[in-house]
């Protein structure tokens, strides 16, 4: 097959070779006499055309072919799952390892993005510190000082702890965009992911997480934790 492909590319290429070639690009270039003349009894025309042929030719040919014959590089893949985080008290609570727990297809992934978005509008996700237990107690405090619950807020249909939920979920937001690097949320060494409950009593809460990027290209999976 390598043979046929290089006899075709340099059938068609006779007319575009090189100027600089040792040999008498012009003579074939303008007459098929010179290609005769050189031409042995009952030789294919092909057959001699390659003899003659100079080696670039025959290089590009070689490579169109390798790079025809060459595995497809790894192409981006898509995953998506809906995971259920437990219900927790009122407060600020890091959940990396139970959310990774949830998504094992992130150790598939060599490179890639993952997004997290949370179905709910009275509570809220962030990244912050996971090291010193005393960050989520300051930082929820912080939030109660920025939305206290009083009776000064028009929605008060579902208690006094509503609506300053829904003001701490718009400012903390509802979605994460965390990239992943070697099957592992690429995360700094002090970084989790923070689940905040803004209700007293909020229940369990849902996230849509949605990983796009180039999985490994031997099929299999990184360990998650290394």
């Amino acid at each position: 097959m390598m043979a046929q492909l290089q006899a075709r590319a340099v059938t068609r290429g006779v007319a575009e070779m090189p100027q600089a070639c040792s040999w008498n690009c012009g003579s074939i270039k303008n007459s098929m006499s010179a290609v005769r003349q050189h031409r042995a009894p009952h030789m294919p025309y092909s057959r001699l055309l390659l003899s003659l042929a100079p080696a670039a030719i025959l290089h590009n040919t070689t490579a169109a072919a390798s790079a025809a014959e060459a595995p497809a590089a790894p192409s981006t893949a898509w995953d998506q799952r809906t995971i259920r985080l437990p219900s927790k008290p009122r407060g600020c609570h890091v959940m990396t390892r139970e959310i990774a727990k949830q998504v094992p297809e992130i150790q598939n992934f060599e490179v890639g993005m993952a997004n997290f978005f949370l179905l709910h509008t009275s509570a809220s996700l962030t990244i912050n510190e996971n090291a010193s237990p005393d960050v989520p107690l300051d930082l929820n405090d912080a939030l109660d000082k920025l939305a206290p619950e009083g009776n000064h807020y028009r929605h008060l249909d579902e208690g006094y702890d509503d609506m300053p939920a829904h003001v701490k979920s718009s400012l903390m937001g509802a979605s994460l965009d965390i990239p992943i690097s070697h099957g592992r949320l690429a995360l700094g060494t002090w970084q989790g992911i923070y689940l905040n409950e803004h209700r007293n009593h909020g229940g369990a809460r849902s996230v849509v997480v949605t990983i796009q990027g180039r999985p490994r290209s031997d099929g299999k999976s990184f360990s998650q934790w290394r």
